[in-house]
């Protein structure tokens, strides 16, 4: 069992709660950020996706200014597993990015999606525009009238991105998935 104990900060003046400014997109792109519960089945279905260009899995939404796997999973830092996408949006409107990520959670199950269960397996969708949360908040909205019960995603300014290790990245697909474009392969997942 992992310990929080180092280092974890209380928000003032925390670059780990400012602004996801460090790796702009590259010209053309967009980014946009989502959390679904194990990024490694949110990246694979991302990365198939004709119009993204580029995907990373890493921590987000937290208060800690190096997360890694092990302080993310032992619950003391308050991030959450995301995707970071960086996406044509010329090709693609954010809409599209946003129909995929409903079509793939429970968003009414608190810190929890499938097997996987903690605050890092919440769901989200963290906007770098005010387009970007006009957009998720009116998806929210219709998405709720398809569930009874009350939907739990958050919805909040993307935060510093922390990129997972390496051997997170790509994890699928390092392991024999296909992340051809257009793919629609049933995933398996493994650890």
């Amino acid at each position: 069992m992992s310990s929080c104990s180092t280092a974890i900060d209380d928000g003032a003046a925390n670059p780990a709660l400012e602004p996801d400014t460090d790796a702009p997109a590259a010209d053309g792109l967009a980014l946009a950020q989502f959390a679904a519960g194990c990024f490694w089945s949110v990246e694979l279905t991302y990365q198939r996706l004709p119009s993204v260009a580029r995907t990373e899995v890493g921590y987000t939404q937290g208060h800690h200014q190096a997360p890694t796997y092990e302080l993310v999973c032992g619950h003391g830092t308050g991030h959450a597993e995301a995707v970071r996408v960086h996406y044509d949006p010329k090709a693609c409107p954010y809409t599209t990015l946003l129909d995929v990520f409903w079509a793939k959670i429970n968003p009414t199950t608190l810190n929890r999606q499938g097997k996987d269960v903690g605050t890092q397996y919440r769901t989200g969708i963290y906007y770098y525009t005010a387009e970007q949360e006009s957009l998720a908040r009116a998806s929210l909205a219709e998405q709720q009238k398809k569930w009874e019960d009350k939907i739990v995603t958050e919805i909040l300014p993307a935060k510093r991105f922390y990129p997972a290790e390496e051997y997170h990245q790509r994890y699928l697909e390092k392991g024999g998935q296909s992340a051809e474009k257009g793919c629609t392969e049933p995933m398996r997942c493994y650890g």
